[in-house]
């Protein structure tokens, strides 16, 4: 190919890419510029250890956006994902504080197993309530999420349940070749998620369906199963974030990790998911969450209080949606360009 051809080819080359990854570009400069800001403003924030205090402090949060993330590909939402965790965290700490005469392999065995069933339970409820009985999304998890709540408080009267066996906390606050062991939890959950949204049928039938359940269900798709499905898998991520969970604090109480809700669904309409759903990725939530985090360590540094924090989180969610919606718009008058285009070429 000769360098005319290619001179005549790259400014097209570059203009299918950039449309084709323009917010996660938006994505990559955001989380420079937040980087760049931060380490102006304060000497220690890119510091071997404070990066380290960060990727051992994401996880939790990151593991419910990724739950979030999966929800809102197939046009939905899932408001229960705290209370999930919160019940579940419940659960296992019951197990570990109430069974005696056992290994603590045994005991995080035990745990780990009822975790996962009640996460399943849980998302399964989910699932029917939207799939079946057709109730919309944001009232179906509304009301799981008051349920599931009610129940933790139950069982545990409103009290916190702590002191677990001592080698439980590995999970939460132990190092694997000094890397913290809750955040290679969150990138193998990370890399299943992404595995089942690009490479399994499963995945594609999502993503068909939170664009177009009409154009779903008569290509043959059972929206009904995919939707019980994807609400299970919210639930079991959110059951592995609550073992991360009682790990990191050595307890567990009702309540736990309120902000969390709206920093999932932050982080995972930051990460370019659509809320109408068809649209999402990996890589996008991964920027979104790094973006959230480093954000969250700069105010924190910076002795900004909670109060403001949350006032920014509230703001930033506006903001985002807005980009988003500027950024839609420039793809689909973008799309018209191109179809005048070509029916001026074969006129």
């Amino acid at each position: 190919m000769t360098i005319f051809k290619i001179g005549k080819l790259l400014p097209e080359y570059l203009n299918d890419f950039f449309s084709a990854h323009t917010k996660n570009i938006v994505l990559f400069l955001l989380l420079l510029t937040v980087l760049i800001t931060f380490s102006s403003l304060h000497p220690r924030f890119l510091t071997p250890l404070n990066f380290r205090f960060m990727f051992a402090q994401f996880p939790e949060f990151g593991l419910l956006a990724l739950a979030m993330m999966l929800s809102m590909i197939v046009g939905g939402i899932d408001l229960s994902v705290v209370a999930v965790a919160n019940l579940c965290g419940v659960l296992a700490a019951i197990i570990l504080t109430s069974i005696g005469g056992v290994s603590e392999g045994t005991l995080l065995f035990f745990a780990i197993i009822a975790v996962l069933g009640a996460a399943a339970l849980a998302g399964l409820f989910n699932g029917t309530l939207i799939a079946v009985a057709g109730v919309p999304p944001i009232l179906a998890t509304l009301g799981t999420q008051v349920l599931l709540m009610g129940i933790a408080i139950v069982l545990t009267r409103g009290h916190s349940i702590s002191g677990f066996p001592p080698g439980i906390g590995f999970i939460g606050n132990g190092f694997i070749l000094g890397i913290p062991v809750q955040f290679l939890i969150f990138m193998v959950m990370t890399i299943l998620v992404a595995v089942v949204l690009r490479r399994t049928r499963h995945g594609f039938n999502m993503y068909l369906l939170g664009a177009n359940p009409v154009v779903s269900r008569y290509s043959g798709v059972n929206n009904t199963l995919v939707i019980i499905r994807t609400y299970m898998m919210t639930a079991m991520l959110a059951g592995v974030s609550s073992l991360i969970i009682i790990s990191r604090t050595n307890s567990m109480r009702p309540g736990y990790g309120v902000d969390f809700l709206l920093q999932a669904i932050l982080v995972a309409v930051l990460g370019g998911t659509d809320p109408k759903g068809g649209a999402g990725s990996v890589i996008g939530l991964l920027m979104g969450i790094l973006i959230l985090q480093f954000t969250q360590s700069g105010l924190t540094m910076m002795a900004v209080s909670p109060f403001a924090r949350r006032l920014i989180w509230g703001l930033a969610l506006l903001l985002i949606m807005v980009i988003n919606f500027l950024i839609a718009k420039y793809h689909e008058q973008l799309r018209i360009k191109n179809i005048q285009k070509e029916k001026e070429a074969k006129d």
